[in-house]
């Protein structure tokens, strides 16, 4: 109650600390008159002179006025847009490495700019982190018209780059581009040979748009980069065939977990039909011989009964591609793990693509938190602020609205059954569009796309669907849902980022509209005649009330209910929103109990019948706070285990980067193989104990496998009287020494060097691929200590620093063989080795469910920002000249319709 008090005559904290921000937007302001003044190219100066006076020790904070107030003035001439006093504070809490939260509508691009270019002044490199691939191009078009009038450059990371184009954008002042290209991009520097391959330089800072789909929807799930395990085709189909014969007396399914387990019965009865197959060895499914089998088993269970085609995924082109749960796109290319992929490809009877193994991963928390200065903005992250502040240790500052949000929105809807809650929403629907207002119709999955489809159609009523189907088109589509009339039914938040104008988007209509009329009188006519035209719609539709929008069921998470709820009310604009639900939704249904208010619902409502109050709506929010608890419980326990592999995973690339830096490694080597004869002659000759007991045979055996070497040990023992363990240590060592030294006099110093550098990397990478598989198989089952009153995550740790320590030892040995028993030839060293495609995927290694967003944005209207091919006449005719100035993934410049790299680049490689 004090409380409330307090906050009703002092305010909130929030709001406390936004009003202690108003000093430094009064001098931002203070400045704007004397900026304005400037010429174009005084302005283009500023950046110039604020490099000067970094170098002479000032700091960013001071310079951050009347950066902020070029910034502004080079937006207003170059872009015409102002950025409004709240948008200054956006940008401050930006510069600050916090998240700032922006309703939609507020110009959030706009308001990274400020922050951008001043962190850019320090020459270091500033990433701008994106949802998808077309709002990165679109981002780094549009603001980097900004950046470039003020000398700074600006770079665009997509798919299908080369690396010397990945290099260039790296390089640039500012880089933009979307989470998993900037992860996989890491990942993959670090399995690079040599320093000038890799395209990346040192982190310095990172804003991230759409904070919370980042860095929380896409965390629960690390990046991996994989490469492809032996063929295992025709046991997938045969246990994919065993498994739907099975009935659901036979299995128990969770589907909070995704997970189904065999009952009693139903394990006999898979037994008998695997034996049948003659897929089981022996009788028991559970004996060690049928550890495979019983694998394959489960997630053939998994993808029949848990994975359901148009939710989870569709088949497309003979291709199972998976659809992402939080927007509904596409993901081409991206698998699910442990051999669920495949699972379910032999489910729907497509070709089945080998297994994967992961080469190097890491998840978004760990990689985000590498970053010496990170922050970022959404629409809605207050619902999440413990979980960003404990992980990644931002605060969330809510900014206020420029202009106050006229929205109303409504209580929730119930309805007894999903048929009753279709035909509502359908009328409802309906109605409003009928009166000119337009519709957003939020769903959650392509099924409920279609399904409510189909009730408009029977409705009568003119609608677009915009789902992972027609992705391409999404931005068009968006644009234009606020025009009069217009119904448009979206998967989840498809096309975030593109803003809802009431009466239509000028720019998309210009775009779909224009695209053939040339530069001239008659297409400036035409611009003016849509522009009026825009400008009439939108008189009608605020008559009407503005947008609508209505969602189909509430989401586990309110974030993502809020974010449709924000399309509508952008920049004081009316408008109005409001949930349907009904008691067959996931959420009641999954994670809702059997409470008295279902049964009510159940017995006392009339088909047909809705229930409206604010005690339900209450009653939802509580619900979707325990998922988001659970949700959180999650994304935390993976951190856990991510945090145990980061520590080993900062000691290999730490190791790789020091062994690529070094002109030579021969002292590694050296002390490697000194490490390894200590090792060797320790497990013969244990300390403390007496000649009799030393295995001689057995470390004479051991010298000649590991080092190539003859240590006659019990003719040494025989010939010197209480010869110690130290001695016969140094005898091994020096005939292992000089073994080597031997080989490194037939060739040049130059090509030594470069041989033990690519043979300890190599090695090092081997290694380390083999001690992921471990941990990964280790992590799956480490939830079995349990039982035993045991910590699952301690005992991982103490598990996986043993493993890693094993994995020192092996590497030692394994470097100090190769050396020993190579045979080395008088050539030029080999190219290094070109990494190959790997397959990149973003999943959970506890439930398998992929949560990549993967939009290419092809066909949308802003151009690739991307350096152009050359075409054949600037190439000339000499194949070999082409390296390195095609992109490997681009189509050959012969005209033979395959990718460079399998064509005229796979010769000169």
């Amino acid at each position: 109650m004090l409380g409330g008090l307090a906050k009703t005559f002092f305010g909130s904290s929030n709001d406390r600390y936004v009003k202690s921000l108003g000093g430094i937007v009064n001098k931002i302001n203070a400045f704007e008159p004397s900026i304005q003044a400037m010429s174009d190219d005084e302005l283009k100066q500023q950046t110039v002179r604020f490099r000067e006076r970094l170098a002479a020790g000032e700091t960013l904070d001071a310079l951050l006025p009347e950066a902020f107030a070029t910034v502004r003035e080079a937006s207003v001439r170059v872009l015409g847009m102002r950025h409004f006093d709240v948008q200054l504070v956006g940008g401050i809490v930006l510069h600050r490495g916090e998240i700032a939260e922006m309703k939609t509508g507020e110009g959030k691009t706009l308001v990274a700019t400020l922050a951008v270019y001043l962190n850019a002044l320090a020459e270091k490199g500033v990433h701008v982190i994106t949802v998808n691939d077309y709002l990165a191009r679109r981002d780094a078009e549009e603001m980097g018209r900004v950046y470039g009038f003020l000398g700074l450059t600006t770079g665009v990371i997509v798919p299908n780059l080369a690396d010397h184009e990945r290099r260039a954008a790296y390089a640039a002042d500012i880089t933009y581009g979307t989470n998993n290209e900037f992860g996989f991009d890491y990942l993959r520097d670090n399995m690079k040979y040599d320093r000038e391959s890799m395209v990346q330089r040192p982190f310095s800072m990172a804003i991230v748009d759409e904070v919370d789909s980042v860095l929380i929807d896409e965390a629960r799930t690390p990046l991996i980069i994989s490469g492809p395990t032996d063929d295992k085709s025709e046991l997938y189909i045969g246990v994919d065939a065993i498994v739907k014969q099975l009935t659901p007396d036979d299995y128990e399914k969770d589907e909070k977990q995704k997970s189904v387990v065999l009952t009693e019965d139903g394990t006999e009865k898979v037994e008998r039909l695997l034996e049948d197959a003659g897929l089981l060895q022996g009788s028991n499914l559970y004996d060690f011989e049928n550890t495979q089998v019983v694998h394959h088993l489960n997630q053939a269970l998994r993808a029949v009964v848990m994975f359901k085609r148009d939710i989870d995924y569709i088949v497309k082109d003979g291709k199972v591609v998976i659809i992402d749960e939080f927007t509904g796109r596409m993901m081409d290319g991206r698998r699910w793990s442990d051999g669920l992929h495949q699972a379910v490809e032999a489910k729907e009877g497509v070709q089945i693509e080998p297994e994967n193994q992961t080469l190097a991963s890491i998840t978004f928390q760990n990689y985000f938190r590498m970053y010496p200065k990170l922050s970022g903005m959404t629409g809605t992250a207050a619902t999440e602020a413990a979980e960003f502040f404990d992980i990644y240790k931002m605060n969330v500052v809510s900014i206020p609205t420029n202009v106050p949000v006229l929205r109303i929105d409504e209580e929730d809807q119930f309805y007894k059954t999903l048929q009753d809650k279709f035909i509502a929403i359908a009328r409802s629907i309906k109605e409003h569009s009928e009166k000119g207002q337009p519709v957003l119709v939020g769903t959650v999955s392509i099924e409920k796309s279609e399904l409510l489809s189909e009730y408009l159609q029977n409705e009568g009523v003119p609608h677009k669907v915009l789902n992972a189907r027609y992705h391409e088109s999404e931005a068009h589509i968006v644009a234009q849902a606020g025009r009069l009339g217009a119904v448009t039914i979206a998967t989840n938040m498809a096309g975030r980022g593109t803003d809802i104008k009431l009466g239509g988007n000028l720019d998309f209509r210009i775009a779909d509209e224009l695209a053939d009329v040339p530069e001239g009188p008659e297409r400036d006519a035409a611009i003016q005649r849509i522009r009026e035209e825009i400008e009439a719609e939108k008189q009608q539709v605020l008559a009407a009330g503005g947008l609508f929008v209505l969602g189909t069921e509430r989401h586990e998470s309110r974030r993502i209910d809020n974010q449709l709820r924000g399309r509508s009310g952008r920049q004081g604009d009316p408008g109005l929103s409001r949930f349907y639900l009904s008691l067959d939704d996931d959420l009641l249904r999954i994670f809702g109990p059997d409470t008295m208010f279902a049964k009510m619902m159940r017995s006392n409502i009339a088909d047909g019948e809705a229930i409206g109050s604010k005690w339900l709506t209450k009653a939802i929010e509580t619900a979707q706070k325990k998922v988001e608890a659970r949700n959180y419980d999650i994304r935390k326990q993976v951190v856990e285990y991510d945090n145990v592999m980061n520590d080993q995973r900062k000691v290999i690339y730490e190791q790789r980067a020091d062994i690529m830096d070094a002109e030579t490694v021969g002292d590694v080597v050296a002390d490697m193989r000194a490490e390894t004869v200590n090792a060797l002659v320790g497990e013969a000759i244990p300390p403390g104990t007496y000649p009799e007991q030393w295995d001689v045979a057995g470390l004479t055996a051991r010298a000649a496998e590991v080092l190539n070497v003859e240590a006659p040990v019990a003719d040494w023992i025989a010939a010197q009287d209480g010869l110690e363990a130290e001695d016969i240590e140094n005898r091994i060592r020096q005939a292992a020494d000089a073994l080597v030294e031997e080989k490194a006099k037939e060739l040049e110093p130059e090509t030594w060097a470069g041989i033990e550098k690519s043979i300890l990397l190599q090695n090092l990478d081997h290694h380390w691929k083999e001690h992921l598989a471990m941990l990964d198989a280790l992590r799956q089952i480490i939830h079995l200590r349990a039982y035993a009153q045991k910590t699952p995550i301690n005992e991982y740790k103490q598990e996986a620093f043993g493993l890693f320590e094993k994995m020192l030892d092996s590497i030692r040995e394994d470097v100090t063989r190769t050396f020993a028993y190579a045979q080395f030839q008088f050539q030029a060293p080999p190219p290094l080795p070109e990494l190959p495609d790997f397959l990149t995927h973003h999943f959970d290694p506890l439930t398998g469910e992929d949560d990549t967003y993967d939009q290419d944005g092809s066909g949308l209207v802003i151009p690739p920002f991307q350096i152009p091919q050359p075409e054949l006449e600037d190439l000339g005719d000499d194949p070999a000249a082409w390296e390195g100035r095609v992109s490997r993934n681009a189509p050959c410049p012969c005209g033979s319709g395959r990718k460079y790299k399998h064509c005229h680049g796979a010769l000169v490689a």
